[in-house]
């Protein structure tokens, strides 16, 4: 199963180009910026309507801790699954007899949407089904993709310990996300690596600070 895993457009999805042979689209979160749900809601709904319009036959997304107006409910399940695309929140679904469980949920940084604290983390991916073959989550797991500056000056890996130890618990074909883009400073997170035959996928599509443009398209990746 080809997939094109996108992340973190930030309002700048039309200037994405679906690859050819495609079977699924997986979007991991952050399609909008305003923190305000109600100036976010118009930027979720424009992604929304470009996402539903893609030629591709299966569509699947999850919010972000950017999209607040989705945590808000001023865009909600209804409105999305209206459209032909599949919103999973802590759940699953099956496509070409591959089973994806998707969520929005991070560890907790400033006054965002979809946040919990690190130590409730753990409940949450208790929830991914030990047959899953996909996970889709915004957060990054610790230690692979997840490097950002901090204040010391050194890069830091924010990604969930709790997250990784849940993946290679399940160890499933793939796990997508974004969240932590690559850095103006020459961090790199966007890309994909492999450990311990899982497949990780970090799909960001903005450099952190520079929301105008993109530096990625997102990565094609085979799933068999």
């Amino acid at each position: 199963m080809n997939i094109w895993h996108i992340s973190d457009s930030h309002t700048r999805h039309e200037l994405l180009t679906p690859p050819k042979d495609i079977d699924v689209v997986i979007f991991s979160g952050d399609c909008s910026n305003h923190r305000s749900p109600y100036q976010n809601e118009n930027e979720v709904r424009s992604f929304l309507t470009w996402f539903d319009k893609l030629n591709i036959e299966h569509k699947i997304m999850i919010a972000g801790n950017h999209d607040t107006s989705i945590e808000m409910g001023l865009v909600d399940r209804h409105k999305i699954e209206s459209l032909d695309i599949t919103y999973l929140h802590n759940e699953s679904i099956t496509i070409n007899g591959f089973k994806i469980w998707g969520s929005p949920y991070v560890p907790t940084f400033g006054d965002w949407a979809f946040m919990k604290p690190r130590h409730q983390l753990k409940s949450i991916w208790a929830w991914i089904p030990n047959d899953t073959d996909i996970v889709v989550t915004h957060a990054p797991p610790k230690g692979i993709l997840d490097l950002a500056d901090s204040k010391s000056g050194n890069p830091d890996n924010c990604g969930c310990e709790e997250l990784l130890k849940r993946v290679e618990q399940v160890k499933p074909k793939a796990h997508l996300f974004g969240h932590i883009h690559n850095s103006r400073k020459g961090i790199k997170n966007q890309g994909t690596e492999v450990h311990d035959d899982i497949l990780y996928s970090n799909a960001s599509c903005v450099t952190d600070g520079i929301y105008n443009d993109l530096t990625s398209n997102g990565n094609k990746i085979t799933i068999k």
